[in-house]
């Protein structure tokens, strides 16, 4: 009877650990989780972030539906090929391919890039659009007969160099949400936040004085 005790005696200490080491270390779990967490929303956002931290950049701000509309009637009519510098999610490029553009975005967000071939793929328009991972500073803009730019101040005035220097005789420009610093504009869109400025390669090239009328464009 003794043996019989001592055995279970030791029976009951082996289990002890046992029933201790299957408990789950709910600390670490929950450390875990938050530490992927973290990580995950830093590989998402470090994409958006980045591009704000240069000392030139396009912050990713989507178009009005206003705006988009003003693109297209700002454009040249008959189709042709459309550039959207900070292509962003896609949406003038989409737009102006269903209107019959061969369309190309540059964006240098992977992520907007990957989304905006997603919509074109959903939209039925992905054999008319090109969307490109790319630094604005190394396209060159020549082959391109409609150049539409969402911009910043700070960038517009060196911008308005590279396409005087770049653009196609025939070309047209418009701008949005800001002007060129030193280009007067051949005509506007809109109104407001949601106004564009047009210019023809032809004045854009050689400047034009600034006390030449602008036009609004016709619908």
């Amino acid at each position: 009877m003794l043996e019989a005790k001592g055995e279970s005696a030791i029976h009951s200490q082996e289990s002890s650990p046992g029933e201790s080491g299957g408990k789950v270390p709910w600390g670490l779990v929950a450390t875990g989780l938050l530490g992927g967490t973290l990580v995950a929303l830093y590989a998402v956002a470090t994409p958006f972030v980045t591009p704000a931290l240069r000392k030139l950049c396009l912050p990713f701000v989507p178009a009005t539906p206003a705006q988009v509309r003003n693109v297209l009637r700002a454009v040249q009519r008959g189709g042709g090929t459309l550039v959207d510098i900070g292509s962003g999610d896609g949406r003038i490029v989409i737009a102006a391919a269903k209107q019959g553009f061969c369309a190309v975005g540059i964006e240098l967000n992977p992520w907007l890039v990957w989304y905006s071939r997603y919509r074109a793929w959903r939209e039925g328009v992905h054999h008319k659009t090109t969307f490109y991972r790319s630094d604005l500073w190394k396209v060159n803009f020549s082959q391109y007969t409609n150049v539409v730019i969402f911009g910043v101040p700070q960038m517009m005035a060196q911008l308005e160099d590279k396409l005087r220097a770049e653009l196609s005789s025939g070309a047209r420009v418009v701008a949005c949400r800001f002007p060129f610093p030193r280009q007067q504009p051949d005509a506007t869109a809109g109104e407001g936040i949601d106004m564009v400025w047009v210019y023809d390669s032809v004045s854009f090239i050689a400047p034009r004085a600034d006390t030449n009328p602008v036009h609004p464009v016709e619908s």
